[in-house]
């Protein structure tokens, strides 16, 4: 750990390790200006920025005379726009107060960071080994994510703002500290690249230290969306490694419901990934299955509860893959059948007792998972539902269809019209007759969330009804499948 100390304070505390000997200071304010004279009127010499540090050589007036080291460049900055420093042992207790209080204060990022690289140069090495560099170590990962967060808000800042969010991100770059920059879907994306909170998991730290680390390390939308499925799966079952290394029993509720929604999340993703790769999924559904179960609805805050659907949605997308696919389908007058196509494709035919693979009834390839045990034939034989998962987050489902002029034929139902972000479609049941069926529908894409229970036109595969709640249709109530109601997650 010594060797941790020595690297980690060279790091941070490289932009003012010069200055420690004349005295430092610290900006803590926005848009200082650095002055030619200790005047109003003086010209500005350049801008500085909350968390900057700078070297303290003289006082004249209410100014200091300091030096910024960073942009070798010195002048006169107002007394009460920064905060004096020993950067002594004996200061460490106050700046480790000071930082409680900051870390609280958003907006205040890149001044936390700058108290942080200012308590682990003052504090002595057996401090920083112990319960207050792990608690200051989870304040500098929290202020850095924290950061990142903002800088990826989606929300067009005015120019001022916009600078302000750019020169916190410089400050923060003095420091040592890193980002990543992703582009999702036409936005960038940054994110903290997390070495502080790997440091508080390596070191003596308490379960909710342990907890926010894991959560920040493990954000699905911070893994690089350019790696490739193998390097994906690889990531997904480091998430699912760093996950486990949090004792959930001694978390407070809503922290304790975080850990497990971000594990069912991971794990559904994993029980996806062993699918592609042949590998048994059931081991893995379960567990994401499992992780869900276990979340206490009612510690649930207003902001999670949004997480919640998404996860629930996660888990519900590689549900399929509980059941081992050779319980898949029964043999039936008409059923389907699943070769493969060409490289990297599932072919689906549907066959009967006079049409083989051969010669199918219909036939359709795909490069998603086909979940050959979600197939069910409706009663009359003129219609057949199948599951079909394009991405570890969207499952489709397939509906084959009979009619008297066109002959068999396949349609899509996605979860909903959107970009394909997270989502299920879901067959719910039978309506007698054969014209009709259940359907659940729950996505999230484009900034909107819906969850849809309908009664579905078989011909045209257009809501006839639909509600949020199923008990408020009728068909429903009476003809929803048991086995559906039994398994699926849309009725949590």
């Amino acid at each position: 750990m010594r060797a941790f100390i020595a690297v980690i304070a060279l790091m941070m505390a490289a932009a003012f390790a010069e200055a420690a000997s004349l005295g430092t200071a610290i900006i803590t304010q926005d848009r200082v200006a650095l002055r030619a004279s200790p005047r109003d009127s003086a010209k500005q010499q350049a801008q500085l920025w909350q968390g900057e540090m700078v070297e303290i050589r003289s006082e004249r007036l209410d100014y200091l005379q300091v030096y910024d080291y960073g942009r070798e460049r010195g002048g006169f900055v107002r007394a009460n726009q920064v905060r004096r420093l020993t950067l002594a042992a004996e200061e460490a207790p106050e700046l480790l107060a000071i930082i409680r209080f900051v870390r609280e204060t958003p907006g205040s990022e890149a001044l936390g960071i700058g108290l942080v690289a200012a308590f682990i140069q003052a504090a002595p090495v057996e401090v920083i080994n112990g319960d207050a560099g792990s608690e200051a170590l989870d304040a500098l990962g929290t202020l850095a994510d924290r950061l990142a967060r903002r800088a990826s808000g989606g929300v067009n800042p005015n120019r001022s703002a916009e600078a302000a969010l750019s020169a916190h991100l410089d400050v923060a770059a003095r420091y040592g500290v890193k980002f990543a920059n992703y582009e999702r879907d036409g936005r960038m994306r940054l994110c903290y690249e997390g070495d502080a909170f790997r440091r508080v998991l390596a070191m003596r730290s308490t379960p909710e230290q342990r907890a926010r680390a894991v959560l920040a390390l493990t954000r699905a939308e911070c893994v690089n969306p350019g790696l490739r499925v193998t390097e994906r799966y690889q990531a997904d079952e480091l998430r699912a490694e760093v996950l486990d290394r949090v004792d959930v029993a001694a978390l407070p509720g809503y922290l304790r419901n975080r850990v497990l929604m971000r594990r069912a999340s991971v794990w559904s993703a994993i029980a996806y990934q062993h699918t592609r790769k042949n590998l048994p999924s059931d081991a893995a559904a379960n567990r994401a299955l499992t992780e869900l179960g276990g979340i206490n609805k009612a510690e649930l805050t207003d902001d999670d509860l949004a997480v919640y659907a998404d996860a629930a949605m996660r888990a519900s997308a590689s549900r399929w893959a509980v059941l081992p696919m050779a319980v898949a389908v029964k043999a039936r007058a008409t059923s389907i059948v699943t070769e493969p196509g060409e490289a990297g494709q599932t072919c689906v035919a549907l066959v009967d007792a006079k049409r083989d693979i051969k010669n199918p009834l219909v036939r359709r390839c795909t490069y998603g998972i086909v979940w050959e045990n979600s197939a069910t034939l409706n009663r009359e034989g003129n219609a057949l539902a199948l599951a079909v998962q394009q991405t570890d987050t969207w499952r489709e489902l397939w509906i084959f269809r009979k009619s008297s002029s066109d002959g068999w034929t396949i349609g899509v139902l996605p979860p909903a019209t959107t970009t394909p972000e997270v989502g299920y479609a879901e067959f719910a049941g039978w309506v007698p007759g054969g014209k009709e069926m259940l359907v659940a529908r729950e996505a999230s894409g484009d900034g909107k969330y819906k969850r849809n229970f309908e009664l579905l036109r078989l011909d045209t595969l257009t809501p006839m009804r639909q509600a949020g709640d199923p008990t408020l249709l009728g068909a429903f109530q009476r003809w929803q499948d048991p086995a559906w109601k039994r398994q699926t997650m849309s009725l949590r």
